[in-house]
C-alpha cells in the first residue's frame, strides 16, 4: 500500500519562503518519480515539480522555475522529497499534492498523463497573501 505523507505548507506573505516535504513508502517500483501537483482556486491542476528517485533528474513548470527547488533524500530505501518554495507569489496559493508515479513524463511534458500507478498524498494548503 502506497503512503505519501506530506508536511509543511501554511500561510505566508508574498516574497516569503516555505518548504514542503513528502515521505513515500510502499510504491510498487524500486525507482519512481516524486513530484508536486497543485490546484489553485478556480484553476486547473498544474504539475509544478518532479524528481526521479534513481538519478535525481528534476523537472519544473515554467511558472516556478528559478523559484522552486525539488530535492530528494534517501534513507534505508525510503524516499523523502522536498519542495523549497522561494519568492512566493499570490498566484502560488493552492492545494499542493505530493504524487508518486512510475516515470517523470507527466512533469516533463504537459501532454503526458499520469499512469495508473500514480498515487496521491492528502494535500497541503499553501496560502500567499499580500
Amino acid at each position: 500500500q502506497v503512503q505519501l505523507v506530506e508536511s509543511g505548507g501554511g500561510s505566508i506573505q508574498a516574497g516569503g519562503s516555505l518548504r514542503l516535504s513528502c515521505a513515500a513508502s510502499g510504491f510498487p517500483l524500486s525507482t519512481y518519480c516524486m513530484g508536486w501537483i497543485r490546484q489553485g482556486p478556480g484553476a486547473e491542476r498544474e504539475r509544478v515539480a518532479g524528481i526521479f528517485t534513481r538519478d535525481g533528474i528534476t523537472y519544473y513548470s515554467d511558472s516556478v522555475k528559478g523559484r522552486f527547488t525539488i530535492s530528494l533524500s534517501q534513507d534505508n530505501g525510503k524516499n523523502t522529497a522536498y519542495l523549497q518554495m522561494n519568492s512566493l507569489k499570490l498566484e502560488d496559493t493552492a492545494m499542493y499534492y505530493c504524487v508518486a508515479d512510475g516515470t517523470c513524463s507527466p512533469w516533463a511534458s504537459a501532454a503526458a498523463a499520469l499512469s495508473p500507478l500514480a498515487s496521491w498524498g492528502q494535500g497541503t494548503q499553501v496560502t500567499v497573501s499580500s
